[in-house]
């Protein structure tokens, strides 16, 4: 938690300091009509196949927006062990609204009005390209010149590492304590019910971290194109928890039509309809952009699933 915090104060410092190198025109590239100049705001279109046979435009980058929301869904997972959970999660799950607003559409905006988006690289952090290349607070240090742009861009990306890395520790709690949860009701095997004496499944982080490891090794094998692989794998999980959240939330519902719920849905149940829907659209446009390998294992992994509960719901009755 306290890497992500480290992480918001600096973005919201970020926006700051971005608003006030717009305003005082410190660089020449910077202005808020980068936002559309260079082709608008969709210079590919929406999605275009270009002379290589690579899409481009905004629903050819579906994975990794959708990867970049991964992970909201885990609110609702600390509330088994939050304090007044029917207070602390609905404050939680309105917030974020308001953090997708500022850190994500804010930052973005001061990202592409400081500079062109042609301009901007896959080889690092645009938010630390950005910086560094903006030549802002100059000043000498024995003897030689020392740019504060400069500085602040090896700031941003010693937090974003350590904001990684309070990501993948949040990863690994949700991750522990739902293999925890999954042994308990007899879903997972029984070793994951495990817990040390501070009451941490060990066992359950031991088993996230073969699953990291595998990682590592995928990228060391293919690290041209690990980091595709890797999201295209995990937005597909995604897709799959998300649709069976969707589904779960809609048979809650109709088992419990009489009952007043303490967290009400807008709009129920065309919210959740339009949510499986926009899920059926980001995987068809997987599929069609070059992800395909991901979106068709997506059956094939729900009916090992599906096969695992007939065998388990077997092994039960025949006791």
């Amino acid at each position: 938690a306290g890497g992500v915090t480290v992480f918001i104060t600096t973005l919201v410092l970020m926006i700051i300091f971005g608003c006030y190198l717009l305003i005082s025109g410190t660089d020449s590239q910077a202005g808020i009509s980068n936002l559309w100049k260079d082709g608008g705001f969709f210079p590919n279109g929406l999605l275009t196949k270009n002379e290589t046979g690579n899409y481009t435009g905004l629903f050819s980058a579906i994975a990794l927006i959708m990867f970049s929301f991964g992970g909201l869904e885990l609110v609702g997972i600390a509330a088994a062990e939050a304090k007044n959970p029917e207070k602390n999660i609905k404050k939680a799950v309105n917030q974020l609204i308001y953090r997708i607003l500022i850190f994500y559409i804010g930052s973005l905006i001061i990202l592409f009005s400081l500079t062109p988006w042609h301009t901007i690289d896959s080889s690092s952090s645009p938010f630390v390209a950005v910086f560094d290349r903006l030549n802002s607070f100059q000043f000498s240090l024995f003897g030689q010149q020392i740019y504060g742009s400069s500085l602040i861009a090896n700031g941003l990306n010693i937090i974003v590492l350590s904001a990684a890395l309070s990501v993948y520790n949040s990863g690994v709690y949700s991750t522990s304590r739902m293999l925890h949860g999954l042994a308990i009701q007899g879903n997972a095997h029984s070793f994951l019910k495990k817990l040390n004496k501070n009451k941490v499944p060990v066992n359950g982080i031991l088993f996230s971290a073969l699953f990291t490891a595998i990682g590592i090794i995928v990228s060391k094998m293919i690290p041209e194109n690990a980091f595709e692989v890797l999201i295209s794998i995990v937005v597909s999980a995604m897709i799959i928890s998300w649709f069976m959240i969707c589904y779960t939330h809609i048979q809650f519902k109709k088992a419990n039509k009489n009952k007043v719920s303490k967290f009400k849905t807008i709009l129920y149940p065309w919210t959740d309809y339009l949510t499986l829907a926009f899920l059926f659209f980001i995987g068809f446009m997987m599929w069609k952009t070059g992800f395909k390998l991901s979106i068709e294992l997506i059956p094939i992994w729900i009916f090992l699933l599906y096969i695992g509960f007939r065998l388990k719901g077997k092994k039960k009755s025949s006791h």
